[in-house]
């Protein structure tokens, strides 16, 4: 029987993994998928468009070619379907925020992993005195983009919500840190009987307002402005809180579920979604890299598992737990109580 040959491939393509995640980043923030969603371009012509120097223009083309970012009909390059939904700017799907993001921040924070794990603290702004969500929240135009960029990452994982849970026993809900609405507005579009509010820090409201308006939910969706640890939860048949936990340590997360358990009414569910870590912690890559990510970004916050969360749940009172797959990576842990 033959042996399979032992090769250093995967660690070659994980190690220098960082040359088509950079290549991305750089396209996202060039426009080029945005520029190519007017019409297909040979090379000469997008790399006028993008002010490129023609001497690796089409290296970096075709290398995004190759990546599965774009698709090279002859000389024409053209989004793939993915990019041209996702990717383009003009699109209400547009994800690119967080990419750029991630390509102005996190990817040089990033660099300082190995410092961020002898020490325990967060690599970002703070380490130069800044305030990264200080900032975001000070400048209307920084934050409308932001949460934005929520909107784009989120709204394949509200869809899901909206049609496994078992939404006609209920008729009100909150989404607890609602960013733009991405969420509580899928929530409502496909449930017209429900009634929700998103809780977020009042800059927010003009944008969750407005989102709100152009989706025509605006009658049956209002703004709650709070800050959740220092305020009452909002009083509805079901809480949400997606991507909140991560951001907290142990004593924020298990305040934040305690809140929830007594701001809900008997029978009143809590859906927490995450990138969930898997129980065996061995194969869900996104969630430990992503608790990696909470490393950099917060002093105390990390992921966790379904059944971390599930244990936590049962300790702030809640009795009837599961656990449930959404879209990408993300899983929801629903607790009734």
């Amino acid at each position: 029987m033959a042996t399979v040959p032992v090769t250093p491939d995967r660690i070659m393509q994980l190690g220098l993994g960082f040359w088509g995640s950079k290549a991305l980043l750089t396209a996202v923030e060039l426009g080029l998928f945005t520029e190519l969603a007017k019409k297909p371009l040979d090379a000469d012509a997008l790399a006028k468009r993008l002010e490129l120097h023609p001497r690796s223009a089409r290296d970096f083309f075709d290398s995004l070619v190759a990546l599965g970012m774009l698709k090279r009909t002859g000389p024409r390059y053209a989004n793939t379907s993915e990019t041209a939904r996702f990717l383009d700017r003009g699109k209400p799907a547009y994800m690119g925020g967080i990419l750029e993001m991630a390509n102005a921040r996190l990817y040089r924070f990033w660099g300082s992993l190995t410092e961020a794990l002898r020490t325990g603290k967060p690599q970002n702004e703070v380490k130069t005195g800044e305030d990264f969500f200080g900032t975001l929240y000070a400048d209307p135009r920084r934050l409308e983009g932001f949460l934005k960029a929520m909107t784009g990452l989120s709204q394949g994982t509200a869809r899901v919500i909206a049609q496994k849970v078992s939404w006609k026993r209920y008729r009100s809900f909150a989404d607890i840190g609602c960013a733009q609405g991405g969420v509580a507005v899928e929530i409502a579009l496909a449930h017209p009987h429900l009634t929700g509010q998103g809780m977020d820090l009042p800059a927010v409201r003009p944008v969750f307002e407005a989102y709100a308006r152009a989706r025509k939910v605006e009658k049956r969706l209002t703004f709650h402005s709070g800050d959740f640890f220092k305020e009452s939860l909002p009083s509805t048949d079901v809480l949400i809180m997606g991507h909140v936990l991560h951001d907290w340590d142990l004593e924020g997360k298990t305040l934040l579920l305690r809140k929830a358990y007594d701001a809900l009414p008997p029978g009143g569910a809590l859906i927490v979604h995450e990138a969930l870590i898997d129980d065996a912690r061995t194969h869900h890559a996104f969630g430990l890299l992503m608790s990696l990510n909470m490393l950099i970004e917060t002093p105390g916050g990390f992921d966790f598992t379904g059944a971390d969360c599930i244990r936590w749940m049962k300790q702030a009172g809640f009795k009837r737990t599961t656990v449930e797959k959404l879209a990408g990576p993300d899983s929801m842990v629903v607790g009734i109580k």
